[in-house]
């Protein structure tokens, strides 16, 4: 099977070279031509997608969201991360606006990655995706796990209010008229949220 198939057909549409290892004797150096060709766009270090045969690849790139979920993929696994946070705030549409950083829950740690198509960094938050409360969405680069509205809601109040940003409190704002009110209290009793949830029982008043 030819590279660009290989790519097009991995999770997310995004891979590293040593991916490529067996459609390639000299992974790196075929992944650079494909890039020079259009056919691949450079993440991060190290890090690839397959560029949509409907755009251009010199103006194209993926959202923020997209990328950071694709990196992860690539890293952990398909389903494996979640997309969390004020990263999955917005693909919820709850943010207009995108940050410098996506947020992304992982079974393990693992540094933060840089991008090299914007100046936005990947963040990765080790927790147990497994009892995340996740649901599907959809991205540039296809089906990603994202936590729920309600788990959302709950990941972002966890802060100390007094450290609580705009961005955040518009995203809470915005999601919080649409939680269920039973989810929201079954999640907290799960992960020890108990205090999270009477701040937002407050803002629900």
């Amino acid at each position: 099977m030819h590279g660009p198939r290989v790519v097009a057909r991995a999770p997310m549409r995004t891979v590293r070279p040593a991916d490529l290892s067996q459609v390639y004797a000299q992974p790196r150096v075929r992944v650079r031509d494909l890039e020079a060709r259009g056919v691949l766009h450079r993440l991060a270090h190290g890090y690839y997608c397959a560029v949509p045969l409907e755009f251009d690849a010199g103006s194209w790139r993926p959202s923020l969201e997209a990328a950071a979920a694709g990196i992860a993929t690539a890293v952990f696994g398909d389903r494996v991360p979640v997309l969390m946070g004020k990263s999955a705030a917005r693909v919820h549409r709850a943010l207009p606006r995108a940050g410098a950083q996506a947020w992304v829950a992982v079974p393990r740690a693992h540094r933060p990655i840089k991008l090299v198509d914007r100046d936005a960094v990947v963040r990765f938050v080790r927790r147990d995706v497994a009892r995340l409360d996740a649901t599907l969405v959809s991205t540039d680069l296809g089906q990603a796990l994202a936590t729920t509205v309600e788990q959302t809601v709950l990941d972002l109040a966890r802060s100390d209010p007094r450290l609580v940003d705009l961005d955040t409190q518009e995203a809470i704002g915005a999601l919080l008229p649409v939680c269920d009110r039973q989810v929201l209290g079954r999640l907290a009793g799960q992960q020890r949220m108990r205090a999270t949830l009477r701040r937002l029982e407050g803002v629900l008043r």
